[in-house]
């Protein structure tokens, strides 16, 4: 019975939200939802740290590199302060404001969403609004548990659902500029996966726990067929032979390969973008080395994929 109240809830607040504030609405905000765990909280290093030698990984270090000189021009001015987008725009639990480096899990961290951004923001004519939900150290399996998947619903499982409802109820008044706009659902992009394969039994059903929550997800926000893109977990390139992170990275494309997600939900591979620890800005393997290329590298990878199925 709760959980037929939650979802009659959940879709009659996303039908409002998809309305948009007036039936005259001028603009359409394309609403992309970023989740997933400590890596979509995102812990790639803005400027170095002055207590370090360490540069290299860096996003000061990042726009630096000859080779990324195009990027530059939308991420840093001329005097080299970080640029704010007036057409991309984030919420991330509270945070809110334009996109610029440092949403990540503190002002001095980015994560995916600065490249996811970029990349559909330099795209698309409607102006975006990131729905940034992550929290560290959560399992698909416990923490985001679809309810399809059978036993307790995960409490960061509804807390995507209430929060992308709420946000899309409240978006006028959150961003005044886009008080006359339609707020519209345009796509999902997932990045999670360590707390399952340290756990050999929510590893094992990760494939169907992704399913469920695809399914559900779409439900729960009256989105169906909602653009999905699932960021492999990485974190170790082609090196990373431990038995459950092979596992799980493969239960991730086999979700994005069923047929059933022909066409509206994509894998991306991450493994390249990873950094090893000497050209990084720390040792922490399972946040990328806190190295912010890596972050904005699988970001611009997600928001890549996203285009490609927004235009399928």
């Amino acid at each position: 019975m709760l959980l037929a109240k939650f979802r009659l809830c959940c879709v009659a607040g996303s039908l409002m939200a998809l309305l948009g504030a007036t039936a005259q609405a001028e603009k359409t905000v394309r609403v992309f939802i970023l989740a997933g765990q400590s890596n979509m909280q995102g812990h790639g290093r803005v400027e170095p740290d002055p207590k370090s030698d360490r540069t290299a990984g860096t996003l000061r270090w990042f726009v630096q590199q000859p080779e990324r000189k195009e990027t530059a021009k939308l991420l840093v001015d001329s005097s080299g302060a970080w640029i704010e987008r007036d057409d991309v725009h984030i919420w991330y639990l509270g945070r809110q404001g334009n996109l610029k480096a440092g949403y990540g899990v503190n002002e001095q961290m980015i994560g995916p969403e600065l490249g996811f951004g970029m990349v559909v923001g330099e795209a698309l004519s409607d102006p975006v609004l990131l729905i940034k939900l992550a929290w560290g150290g959560k399992s698909l399996a416990k923490d985001f548990r679809p309810p399809s998947a059978g036993g307790e619903i995960g409490p960061y499982y509804q807390d995507v659902v209430k929060l992308t409802l709420e946000v899309l109820r409240d978006g006028s008044k959150l961003f005044p500029q886009f008080a006359d706009c339609q707020f519209r659902l345009a796509g999902f992009g997932w990045h999670q996966g360590w707390n399952d394969r340290v756990n050999q039994e929510f590893n094992a059903a990760y494939e169907e726990n992704m399913t469920h929550f695809i399914h559900d997800i779409r439900k729960d926000l009256g989105a169906e067929k909602l653009p999905f893109v699932i960021a492999e977990t990485g974190m170790g390139d082609d090196g990373d032979t431990h038995p459950r992170a092979v596992s799980l990275m493969k239960a991730q494309a086999a979700v994005a390969a069923r047929e059933e997600f022909r066409g509206n939900v994509a894998f991306v591979s991450t493994r390249a973008f990873y950094r090893k620890a000497d050209v990084s800005p720390s040792k922490q393997g399972y946040h990328w080395n806190s190295n912010a290329e890596s972050y904005f590298l699988i970001g611009e990878a997600m928001g890549q994929a996203m285009l490609k199925l927004l235009a399928d």
